[in-house]
């Protein structure tokens, strides 16, 4: 009995003992984690951007007389030629000997800007059908393995490019004419000339709409005054003014994603120009910052953003750089460990530092150039009170 009491008594002091050791030892720390994984990966700049009517057509009155009040609206459909107002003769005459003289002025200076415009559009039509051509030989080399994709995209956005300065100079051709015309009116409708009691029928120079009304009631209105304001609301752009350090990212065919327009899908497009000067801007916290005007277009179609009109907001995204398949980390995973960037790892059940180099940055991953593989557990957004060689029990797999 008493060797039994004895191993007893033995094994309550084991079980004593180690329900204390077992007391004083740390619990493994419970974390959250996410795994290194190679999938795709973007890097946008985001601004707020604002469409704009591509080609804007101010008709002004031609000559100093009386206009009657409009009776066009903003919204109102106008067809090219279609009579906006009469303008009526001031009293004593329109045009004097030396404004008579200014007019045939304006007049061969208006002929001579037609015929700039028109060689313009020569040039920029045989631009486009060299960048077709070039495209058409591109597609024909790329079906035989010959040339990249990289080679094939980019000849598609030259063909573009050249496509929409072609149809800009064209426009630009209408605008010359119009101004010659307006000119020829001024010059025709004199007290010296025919018809010096004519009134004057103002045009609509394209078919549209209405864009704005800048002189409404009747008046006397001035040589070169503004009317009314005529566009198509369908031929639109986008201007997104962007810091300069952003701007030198983006080049002209950069693919743009354009979200929150209002519709229920995001638009595609392109950045077409990047202007080569900045100008100041103060910020909401007061900061002067230099911002680049970048204009993009909009190249998904046309009936899936026939809502928009001039000047409505949306924000953009310029995609400046993209894989399918990059080695990435959650960017909620990193911080600062001297100059480099680490991350905290789970390891045989332990937490382990490892610094790692890392290339480009968006908004949800890192780039891991070095430093973790594939299929690494690391710990999501990491703090102050984690320690590294301390053991780690994970509760929580994020997916980022």
């Amino acid at each position: 009995m008493k060797h039994y009491r004895r191993l007893a008594l033995a094994a309550l002091a084991l079980l004593v003992a180690g329900a204390i050791i077992y007391a004083y030892i740390p619990s493994p720390l419970q974390v959250s984690v996410t795994t290194v994984s190679r999938g795709p990966m973007e890097v946008s700049i985001e601004e707020e951007g604002r469409t704009r009517v591509r080609e804007r057509y101010v008709v002004t009155a031609p000559v100093a007389a009386y206009a009657p009040r409009l009776t066009l609206h903003v919204g109102d459909s106008v067809r090219n030629g279609q009579k906006l107002t009469v303008l009526e003769p001031l009293p004593p005459g329109v045009l004097d000997v030396r404004s008579r003289a200014q007019a045939e002025a304006r007049v061969a200076q208006a002929r001579a800007a037609l015929h700039a415009a028109q060689t313009n559009a020569e040039a920029a039509k045989a631009s486009a059908d060299f960048a077709e051509g070039d495209l058409k030989r591109t597609r024909s080399l790329r079906a035989t393995g010959a040339v990249s994709q990289t080679v094939l995209d980019r000849a598609e956005s030259e063909a573009r490019r050249s496509e929409a300065m072609s149809a800009s100079a064209k426009s630009s051709i209408e605008v010359a004419r119009y101004d010659l015309t307006a000119a020829e009116t001024a010059l025709r409708y004199t007290v010296s000339g025919r018809g010096g009691g004519e009134r004057v029928p103002v045009t609509s120079p394209v078919d549209g709409v209405v864009l704005a009304v800048e002189h409404e009631d009747e008046g006397v209105v001035a040589p070169a005054q503004p009317l009314i304001t005529v566009g198509d609301p369908h031929a639109l752009e986008v201007t997104v003014d962007l810091l300069s350090s952003d701007a030198v990212r983006i080049h002209p065919g950069t693919r743009v994603i354009f979200t929150r327009w209002g519709g229920e899908a995001p638009l595609e497009g392109r950045a077409r120009s990047i202007e080569p000067v900045a100008f100041t801007k103060i910020s909401a916290l007061g900061v002067e910052e230099q911002r680049v005007l970048v204009i993009a277009d909009i190249v998904s179609p046309a009936k899936e953003w026939t809502s928009l009109g001039d000047a409505y907001r949306m924000e953009a995204h310029f995609i400046v750089w993209a894989s399918q398949d990059a080695l990435r980390v959650p960017v909620s995973a990193l911080f600062r460990s001297g100059d480099a960037w680490a991350v905290l790892a789970v390891d045989g059940g332990r937490l382990k530092r490892r610094s790692l180099q890392i290339g480009e940055r968006g908004d949800l991953y890192a780039e891991v150039l070095g430093g973790l593989k594939e299929g690494d557990i690391v710990i999501t957004y990491p703090d102050d009170s984690l320690r590294e060689g301390e053991r780690a029990k994970v509760v929580e797999t994020r997916s980022e």
